[in-house]
């Protein structure tokens, strides 16, 4: 590959991350590899191979060493990653005694719900979702 078609590459690539594209960083480190072997290119004659494994070995590692830092300077901190309904509250479409389960949608998903507290829930009520064990939510008062 030429080596302005390396920088042009990069210089779009690290342009959408700063202008238009918020991927939390990692473009800016794809593109930034890019635009070095391009550099490297245009001093020193590399086999198209060898680049496109320098490019890989520089943004994956320039990515693993330097984007928590930079990232955390620049944008303050990282962005939270939810995996799962856990901590989510909800509605309950019925009244549940202790350790009775009904059928509730949440999250564009239908889930079993179960009353894992010491105290009957009342249709309507607000909880807080305290446990996730499959598609079952264990449940107790949001106040």
């Amino acid at each position: 590959m030429d080596s302005w078609a390396w920088i042009i590459g990069g210089a779009i690539l690290l342009g959408a991350e700063l202008a238009f594209i918020d991927a939390q960083f990692y473009l800016v480190f794809v593109g930034s590899a890019a635009i070095l072997v391009g550099l490297l290119v245009a001093s020193v004659a590399i086999a198209p191979w060898a680049q496109w494994a320098l490019f890989a070995v520089l943004a994956i590692a320039s990515m693993v060493l330097f984007r928590d830092r930079i990232y955390r300077r620049l944008r303050g901190r990282l962005p939270e990653v939810h995996a799962g309904p856990g901590g989510g509250v909800l509605t309950l479409p019925v009244a549940l005694a202790c350790g009775e389960s009904c059928q509730t949608e949440h999250a564009g998903s239908f889930w079993t719900v179960r009353n894992d507290s010491e105290v009957p829930l009342p249709a309507g009520a607000r909880v807080r979702i305290v446990r996730v064990q499959g598609l079952t939510l264990g449940v107790h008062p949001a106040g």
